[in-house]
């Protein structure tokens, strides 16, 4: 399959993208959430194996040693296909773990087949406590040469709207003056396209978009 970029994502789509000036960001973010809680689970396996397709295409995530990713909740689309892949390639594995005593920030954390794993507040599954914290186990995030990322929104300018809780920008605030950086790949269904969408100072820019339908590109 082709790595050229595809825009909009939704070309190969039957979503219709929703404007984002009709809407405040609240609502706007229920109905896109609505929107992929619809899908099937056929419909979210299906949309699974398409998105991980196009992902294996990419060489941002071609040339990665070290990546991170995350285990879907609420209808995200679900990028665990990914893993046998980057496995047998010995590429090195992180999810995003909730830092302790830290206010909306991240840790990466090794994810490999014996990690323990809890739910975290937010019912989410992550590496257990006491696995994260060890120093060994965990990963900085400028340490990272890809984060495969899940939105909420996007637009075909490739702008995103996430959970609203600042978690990764917050995390990955040092981007915007510390080189090289990793690259930051959003994930999503094509259903959670929309026309336009306003870019906040405080967003860390994604290097691209990549649904079930395309990949979306700056």
């Amino acid at each position: 399959m082709p790595a050229n970029p595809v825009t909009p994502a939704t070309r190969h789509s039957s979503a219709v993208p929703a404007p984002v000036a009709d809407s405040t960001k609240p609502t706007l973010r229920r109905e896109l959430k609505r929107r992929r809680r619809a899908l099937s689970s056929r419909q979210q396996r299906a949309a699974a194996a398409r998105l991980c397709r196009r992902l294996k295409t990419l060489p941002e995530l071609q040339r990665a040693r070290r990546i991170s990713l995350y285990l879907p909740f609420g209808g995200e689309i679900d990028p665990q296909p990914l893993l046998p892949w980057l496995y047998r390639r010995g590429v090195s594995v992180y999810l995003p773990v909730l830092r302790p005593l830290a206010d909306n920030a991240l840790w990466f954390v090794a994810y490999r087949p014996d990690t323990p794993m809890v739910r975290n507040r937010f019912g989410i599954r992550e590496p257990a406590a006491a696995f994260s914290a060890r120093r060994q186990n965990r990963l900085p995030a400028w340490a990272l040469d890809t984060l495969i990322v899940p939105l909420v929104g996007f637009d075909a300018r490739a702008n995103r709207m996430g959970m609203g809780g600042g978690f990764y920008d917050r995390t990955l605030a040092f981007m915007r003056y510390r080189r090289p950086a990793p690259t930051l790949i959003g994930v999503a269904h094509a259903c959670q396209e929309v026309e336009t969408l306003p870019v906040e100072p405080w967003d860390i820019p994604l290097g691209a978009i990549a649904t079930d339908a395309g990949i979306v590109r700056r």
